[in-house]
């Protein structure tokens, strides 16, 4: 990570400098913050330097590039923003002059006359080479804004960098962008020439009119030296080379990543890159492909070479679309590959022996040790001499464990559990049902939920529930888990089921489509409700200005019909972070927090850790609260997708005093009348020079009148008796609001920035 963030500093004493600070404060404060769309090459291998080129937008003021983990450092070294027509225009103009003026110096020399003014300098050959560049780049069709400017970035590896997945994000001035998957390997690297040229020579050498010539040649072709990792971007229609040598008899694994990297593309169908992948021998003969690998849209090829010589691996979509965040990188070798594990899970203070099935492993098991892992996914690999396999998850519960025990296909053969249990087995053929016999008394709740899909297995579960004498109860295909955010088939069965009679009851798990084998495994979780939750927050990258606050959203993901109020804490915060409005209601499936920062900013973006904690059953239940980022797939789906920190990037230094609101009490907004909430902090933020204003607010719930005190404000808050819902609780968000007028225009076209907020403002609406 490099040294610092770039902050505004000198604290500003006096309310009238204040006032001017807001007035410039929207010269280099954006409405939305940055976002990146794609990194490329999206890994590295370790020991390695070189540059990365990202795309995104919002990204003036670049200042930093961060990645998580340690053993890698990165610079910001160019930013590059496309031309507007009108600025084509100017920069034209100035060309036109520039000619003019060199075709001058050019006839006075040759006249042997002085040049005066027009003599040409080495600054005017440097000026007139950097419009040159600019307007050869230029593109009439504007591009994808959400990838339009570019930012390059000098990074480093340290030779001991762990492989671990990272993750890569841009600060600029105006906040943190989100967060891209970005790999480190240990695998030898190939790179792909960039999609797009930035050699202005060659461009016009080759007649380009605009950088979209580019994509006439769409295929690309090179030789490698496997085992490697290559990596690329597809263009629209391209179709993507790489030759290699192996021998007879090698076993070689092709495995690639690139939904993987970039999980949902808002803007594309299918919401994401679907590779396509492909080997052929030298005489162009296909000798393998996979479009897909079980469920997973990554493909994974495995094959034996069947001669000796010069085969090549052939990627492309499946449909042939292709643009700068088509982004892959594929690893090609003898390299282990875990196909499947059986048991998919074990028990949280005990260590399970794991049977691995795969290629090029050197071990039929492997040992996990959960003697001190808490409840929860891990992710366990293989190794083969140097190299490492692909990562698999393994499940960690706090419920005894047993195996399947067959024949347990029919009713009469069902395998008794205990009412309390995790069941490992698998549907080992086609047609295959499980059957298995619970005790239970008349009015008793009983749960079955099975854990395959979520644990990488290829299982699309059918859950049934029925009586003795087989009358069924309930039944479940597919349950949705908001947790799995990269899931698109929540495949896993749930079933929470009231017994209406005391003795015995069957369950069956089966495959939706018949389908069975040694692959298909699953965990099955038989036990009485057992309330808790999960918790995420969005975004995984926060921006507050130093002393006001920035919100955050944090869904409950509640499970088992757990249903009360959970409260939401900072953890082992520096000085100076404060959260309001810190408690989720109870049924309620998100709230809006809000993260107060310290006056005097870090010097770098940092992470912090929250926790929820809430009551079930008498037992107290402490969560982490984890960092995600709402995406969005293919124009509507929505997912919660995990990222690994939550960093916050604190600005500015402007405040003599941060906002505190007064009371700790939710408000209670009556319908028809108006309630009084009292804020500490600068007078500034309560006068006319900036506006306040209500984010999503409850329906009927407004923003009447602000005063203004010496050492902080009023606000009146507003309950419309006829749209308010009474027994609506929740957090107010408070925007604090500045405006800016664009230079030669007019007031009306004043632009609205959101400065920051205030802190969040718990509430109720009663009854009366």
């Amino acid at each position: 990570m490099t040294s610092s963030h770039r902050v505004l500093t000198g604290p500003i004493r006096s309310w009238a400098a204040a006032v001017l600070f807001l007035g410039t404060l929207s010269g280099w404060t954006q409405s939305t913050g940055p976002r990146i769309a794609f990194v490329y090459p999206a890994g590295a291998r370790q020991g390695a330097s070189l540059e990365l080129t990202l795309g995104g937008q919002f990204l003036d003021g670049v200042t930093n590039a961060l990645v998580s983990g340690s053993g890698v450092t990165a610079r910001v070294i160019e930013h590059t923003k496309p031309l507007a027509q009108q600025q084509f225009n100017a920069l034209r103009e100035q060309m036109r002059e520039l000619a003019q003026k060199r075709a001058a110096s050019l006839r006075a020399a040759r006249r042997g006359q002085p040049n005066g003014a027009n003599e040409w300098t080495a600054a005017d050959q440097e000026e007139w080479l950097a419009i040159r560049k600019q307007l050869v780049l230029f593109q009439r069709r504007p591009p994808n804004p959400a990838m339009a400017e570019t930012v390059k970035v000098q990074l480093r590896v340290a030779s001991d960098a762990a492989l671990d997945p990272r993750e890569i994000r841009l600060a600029t001035q105006s906040g943190l962008s989100n967060p891209l998957e970005f790999r480190v390997g240990n695998l030898p690297e190939y790179r792909k020439t960039q999609i797009v040229s930035t050699n202005e020579d060659e461009l016009i050498r080759r007649g380009y009119r605009n950088n979209l010539d580019l994509q006439a040649v769409p295929t690309f072709e090179t030789a490698i030296k496997i085992p490697a990792t290559v990596n690329g971007q597809i263009l629209p229609g391209g179709v993507d080379r790489y030759r290699f040598t192996a021998r007879r008899g090698q076993q070689l694994v092709l495995t690639v990543s690139a939904r993987e990297l970039m999980p949902y593309l808002a803007d594309a169908v299918p919401g994401w890159f679907q590779a396509a992948l492909a080997v052929y021998d030298a005489k162009g003969k296909e000798v393998a492909f996979n479009d897909d690998y079980q469920f997973r849209p990554d493909p994974v090829i495995h094959f034996e070479v069947p001669r000796d010589g010069e085969y090549t691996a052939e990627i492309r979509d499946a449909i042939y679309r292709g643009r700068e965040d088509f982004v892959y990188r594929i690893s090609i070798g003898e390299l282990p590959f875990i196909t499947r594990i059986f048991p998919l899970g074990g028990r949280a203070g005990e260590k399970t022996r794991v049977q691995l099935s795969g290629w090029n492993l050197t071990a039929s098991s492997m040992e996990i040790d959960a003697t001190d892992q808490p409840a929860g996914v891990v992710f366990i690999s293989a190794k083969k001499d140097q190299w490492v396999s692909n990562r698999v998850p393994f499940q960690i519960g706090t419920l005894p464990e047993t195996l399947e025990i067959e024949p347990n296909d029919t009713p009469a053969r069902a395998q008794a559990l205990a009412n309390g249990i995790i069941l490992n087995g698998r549907i080992d053929a086609r047609g295959d049902v499980d059957t298995f016999s619970v005790q239970g008394e008349a009015g008793q709740e009983l749960v079955a939920e099975v854990y395959a899909r979520r644990l990488d297995s290829p299982l699309d579960s059918v859950l049934k529930i029925t009586d003795s004498e087989g009358k069924q109860l309930a039944l479940n295909d597919d349950h949705e888990d908001r947790s799995s955010g990269l899931n698109t088939h929540h495949a896993d069965s749930y079933l929470r089921v009231r017994l209406p009679a005391n003795g015995a009851c069957l369950i069956q798990v089966s495959d939706a489509q018949q389908r069975g084998g040694a692959e298909f495994s699953y965990r099955l979780r038989v036990s009485p409700p057992r309330p808790d939750f999960e918790l995420r927050a969005v975004p995984s990258s926060i921006f507050a200005r130093a002393g006001l606050s920035a919100p955050i959203t944090v869904y409950a993901l509640r499970k088992d019909g757990f249903n009360d109020e959970i409260a939401i804490e900072l953890k082992n915060a520096p000085e100076g972070f404060a959260l309001s409005g810190g408690r989720i209601p109870a049924g309620a499936e998100k709230a809006q927090l809000t993260l107060t920062s310290p006056l005097v900013p870090p010097p770098a973006p940092i992470s912090l850790e929250l926790a929820g904690r809430a009551r079930a059953g008498g037992v107290e239940l402490r969560r982490p609260v984890a960092p995600a980022e709402d995406m969005m797939q293919a124009f509507a789906y929505r997912h919660l997708v995990p990222a690994r920190d939550l960093d916050v990037a604190v600005s500015g230094h402007w405040m003599a005093r941060s906002v505190k609101l007064q009371t700790s009490e939710p408000v209670k907004l009556v319908p028809g009348a108006e309630a009084w909430v009292k804020l500490s902090g600068p007078g500034l933020l309560f006068s006319d020079r900036v506006q306040l204003e209500l984010r999503e607010a409850p329906e009927g719930v407004s923003l009447g009148k602000i005063l203004r005190q010496r050492n902080g404000g009023e606000l009146a808050l507003r309950c419309d008796a006829e749209k308010a819902r009474p027994g609506t609780r929740g957090n107010l968000i408070v925007d604090v609001v500045a405006s800016r007028t664009p230079k030669k225009s007019t007031a009306k076209a004043q632009r609205k920035i959101v400065v920051g907020s205030l802190p969040a403002i718990p509430c109720e609406i009663s009854a009366n």
